[in-house]
């Protein structure tokens, strides 16, 4: 590009050159035969191109031009300078960074004044350099001072108009411009004109002072009293004053000086908030990739006596679809609100997720703590969180802005529950009226607002509400989308893997006594035995496994939802868990005889009786091994007591069961000379003829 008569002309390959052409070669020559373009100059020769004019070019492809190239105008003003008038990079950096003061904030130059500014900052350099020449030449010729001059403003001139510069035209103001140009250098060019550049001189220890004193607590500042205080301190120090508490604010408040001291006034959370380079992310593709958990209050009052009163909500969301999976109303967020969350969301999902990301409250902790026990010394214990996913994470502390899960929250505060009239309003620092209760309303209306259990039917509903609803960057509904969407990582949950998830072992082993295994779970007692069925198949405490089993310590594995029936692990000496069974409610019966069924008593008789045999068969049981051995009261000239409570039919079977279990400890004959012996003693009559087994054989 470059100038011909005074036009401004562009050459072919400028126009269709490059990978990223102004326009295409057909174009260009489809304009050129419409005379859409016209040709100015016809070139021929080495590095001799046809020109053509760029105001002729239709104003598309002209703007398409400055695009690529930037303003050909101010390109060839820079290349003709640079030609004859030293171009002054010095000086184009400081305009680049030079900032003024503008509306009350500090804004910097714009691209035409920092050229502007750039050419004549460089001309003036021209100038002053010129006038030494000319000084050094005139006094060889003992020629007149205001001849210098002249000839200054004649080359000021004749630079005028090749470079356009907006120097003064008459001497005396361009002899006060170059004066001040030789005195204040780069910022003698600015206009004074140019926003209130002239309203604050501080040095560069008043600002240090005026920082220092914003960030004072002892004591604190207002602007106002800031603005006297430095005032009084410039009186002492030799600084020029400021003019006003507004020309103070816009240099305080401006960006670069807001930073040294925001973190003093209004915290360093604040600070980082305002400042801190904010993290730009890319959401999930597919379903089940990341859940949020997060709680939040209920937005929504409800009723309780004459009380009106707010609640907490525990969500877990899906961060593709925005569906919400899994919810628990409760007064706080703890470990219970948290569970049940996460266990509806995988129940309604039927899948586990992959990722979840949670916040940093203490429930997530102890939920994370209801693990399976380890297996062994060195093995780590696996949690509810690292069971139910792959990932898990808490969010960053004290960066709710960051979190998916919030903006979804307040999406949903303003498009579905603010509809209801008992709606208690978003956050408190929110500002538009709408996101404000209307507590007239509500204390209109107090006997309509709803219950608590007509509240949780309510948010029930307006939950599958937000579900049904279009995604804002989709075409179809949340749900829709969500069931739509297939994550093969994310495989379908079981039964098993139910179980797995969500029973919770207890931390500590527990003795299972003769009143069974009792705990104490989230402030609340239980109790549960072991039981079997009978001949009659009535299901009855088993007392065979009481025997084996009563005083051993046993870990517990509930289902928190479901205490009907829990499982039973004893661990050995390498800490390793076995299941031993399954242990239900410990069965009650009435004590008045009053309340009590036939079957009832039936049974208690029957328990009673089962009992009286077990402390037989154990006395039984230790006297055959005393006996065997010598030890017993009664082979030492003693008599052993007799049990308490039985009759004497029952006392005789103790010695009953004594002499059975005697007869059954001696070893059977197994060589073969005795064993020929004792069948050839055995006579005919002792040989029992049985006719209906005989039978039975043909």
């Amino acid at each position: 590009m470059e100038y011909y008569n005074k036009m401004l002309c562009v050459t072919r390959e400028e126009l269709i050159g490059g990978s990223d052409p102004v326009m295409k070669e057909g174009t260009f020559n489809s304009n050129l035969y419409r005379k859409r373009i016209v040709p100015v100059y016809g070139g021929g020769g080495e590095e001799n191109f046809t020109l053509y004019s760029f105001n002729s070019m239709p104003k598309k492809y002209r703007e398409r031009f400055m695009e690529k190239y930037g303003n050909p105008e101010e390109l060839l003003r820079e290349r003709e300078m640079r030609k004859a008038v030293k171009y002054d990079e010095c000086a184009r950096a400081f305009y680049e960074e030079y900032q003024y003061l503008k509306n009350d904030e500090y804004t910097t130059l714009n691209e035409e004044l920092i050229a502007e500014y750039t050419t004549n900052a460089s001309v003036l350099g021209e100038l002053l350099r010129m006038k030494a020449e000319r000084k050094a030449m005139m006094a060889s010729l003992n020629a007149r001072a205001t001849d210098v001059w002249e000839m200054v403003l004649q080359n000021s001139e004749e630079l005028r108009e090749r470079y356009h510069h907006t120097l003064p035209a008459s001497l005396s103001r361009l002899k006060a411009r170059l004066c001040a140009f030789q005195k204040e250098g780069y910022e003698s060019v600015i206009s004074k004109k140019l926003g209130n550049i002239n309203t604050i001189k501080i040095t560069a220890e008043g600002r240090d002072m005026l920082v220092a004193l914003k960030r004072s607590h002892t004591p604190r500042y207002t602007d106002e009293q800031l603005f006297a205080k430095y005032n009084e301190m410039a009186l002492f120090k030799g600084w020029k004053q400021l003019k006003s508490v507004r020309s103070l604010q816009a240099w305080l408040y401006s960006p670069k000086v807001q930073q040294l001291w925001y973190d003093a006034v209004h915290g360093e959370q604040a600070a980082r908030q305002r400042f801190g380079r904010k993290q730009s992310t890319i959401l999930p593709t597919r379903r089940d990739s990341l859940w949020y958990g997060d709680g939040t209050k209920l937005n929504l009052y409800y009723r309780n006596g004459k009380e009106i009163k707010t609640i907490n909500v525990y969500e877990v969301v899906d961060a593709y679809s925005e569906v919400l999976l899994g919810f628990h109303i409760s007064e706080s967020e703890n470990f219970e609100a948290q569970y049940c969350a996460f266990r509806m969301a995988v129940q309604r999902s039927g899948h586990k997720p992959y990722e979840i990301v949670h916040d940093n409250q203490g429930g997530h902790n102890k939920l994370n703590r209801q693990g399976k026990q380890p297996t062994s010394g060195n093995d780590k214990a696996q949690g509810f969180l690292n069971r139910l996913c792959h990932i898990h994470r808490p969010t960053m502390p004290y960066n709710g802005e960051s979190k998916t899960i919030e903006n979804i929250f307040s999406r949903f505060q303003q498009q579905v529950l603010a509809r209801y009239f008992n709606f208690t309003g978003q956050n408190v620092t929110a500002k538009k009226l709408t996101s404000r209760p209307n507590m007239e309303m509500v204390a209109a209306n107090r006997d309509q607002i709803p219950t608590l259990l007509e509240l949780c039917e309510l948010y029930a509903q307006c939950r599958e509400e937000w579900n049904e609803m279009k995604h804002p960057k989709h075409d179809s509904s949340r749900i829709d989308l969500y069931e739509g969407s297939t994550n093969e990582d994310t495989p379908v949950v079981g039964k098993y893997e139910m179980q797995d998830m969500f029973w919770i072992m207890g931390e500590k082993p527990v003795t299972f006594t003769d009143s069974g295994i009792k705990m104490t779970i989230d402030k609340k007692p239980y109790h549960w035995e072991v039981f079997t069925t009978d001949e009659n198949g009535e299901t009855i405490p088993d007392r065979e496994w009481r025997r084996l089993h009563t005083w051993e310590r046993f870990y517990v594995q509930y289902d928190p939802q479901d205490m009907t029936t829990v499982n039973l692990y004893s661990i050995d000496r390498a800490k390793k868990l076995h299941f031993c069974t399954v242990a239900k409610p410990y069965m009650q019966i009435h004590r008045a005889m009053q309340e009590q069924s036939a079957e009832e008593k039936a049974r208690i008789h029957a328990d009673i009786e089962r009992g009286k045999q077990d402390r037989i068969e154990r006395v039984a049981a230790g006297r055959n091994i005393a006996q065997r051995h010598g030890t017993d009261p009664e082979q030492n000239g003693l008599n052993y007591p007799k049990l308490k409570g039985l009759t004497a039919e029952q006392q005789q079977q103790v010695y009953d069961r004594i002499d059975r279990l005697e007869n059954e400890s001696h070893a059977e004959m197994v060589e073969l000379g005795q064993h020929t012996k004792k069948i050839s003693n055995i006579g005919w009559e002792e040989v029992l003829y049985d006719e209906r087994k005989t039978a039975d054989k043909l």
